[in-house]
């Protein structure tokens, strides 16, 4: 009997150790980070915290366009896809007057092995017409959350979506942050010079989609499906 309730309880421990131990894989796994559903027609969902953020108001990590990891100096000479200036592109980039030596690959959306969200987050960075989609379908305005400005978005299923005004990076300095936000997408822009991307836009008085040069450091918001 005595035997019996050692092994019982041997496996009640072996139980317990699994369960943390699983518990505490999910922590660092990203592809269970918090998500939201806005009851958007296509169905997204959107991180609740941008990339290497801990909170939902927390700025997180700045990317610049097509490169996975942060760093202490957004420019030309530093970026990943180029030979040292916006004019001698390696990859990304539809227009041979851009292209190192006359480089041409034609790709205009980020390839997952050089997108900042999946390699960090977990989901993907969204496109254009996803940043346009979530804020079509959702009512938003200027607010201070926890001591940081933003904007809030709020679906019609009511459920909603901070997203800090963050700043973003040129050289080594941060500008901007409190009064303006930059989150990348994974577009090209292909009818104006590929050394550029867009980028969703914001500050107290509007949004828009921008044209933003893609050695700049912007945040990054992942979105999945459903």
């Amino acid at each position: 009997m005595k035997q019996y309730a050692r092994f019982v309880a041997s496996l009640l421990l072996l139980f317990v150790m699994v369960s943390f131990s699983v518990s505490c894989e999910r922590e660092k796994d990203p592809s269970t980070n918090d998500w939201v559903d806005l009851g958007l027609p296509s169905g997204l969902m959107w991180a609740t915290r941008n990339v290497g953020a801990t909170s939902p108001e927390d700025y997180g990590d700045y990317f610049a366009w097509g490169e996975t990891s942060h760093k202490s100096v957004y420019d030309w000479s530093t970026y990943r896809y180029c030979n040292g200036d916006r004019d001698q592109l390696t990859k990304y980039c539809n227009d041979s007057n851009d292209g190192y030596n006359g480089y041409t690959d034609n790709l205009i959306y980020l390839q997952p092995g050089d997108d900042a969200a999946t390699a960090n987050y977990g989901g993907r960075t969204p496109t254009k017409y996803e940043w346009n989609e979530m804020v079509a379908n959702t009512t938003s305005h200027w607010t201070t959350q926890n001591g940081v400005n933003g904007l809030l978005f709020k679906g019609q299923n009511g459920n909603s979506l901070f997203i800090p005004a963050a700043g973003s990076r040129w050289d080594s300095t941060l500008s901007l942050d409190g009064s303006t936000g930059n989150y990348w997408s994974s577009a090209l822009v292909t009818t104006f010079a590929p050394s550029n991307a867009w980028d969703f836009c914001f500050d107290s008085g509007g949004r828009s989609m921008n044209q933003s040069s893609r050695n700049n450091g912007h945040s990054v918001r992942a979105v999945r499906q459903h």
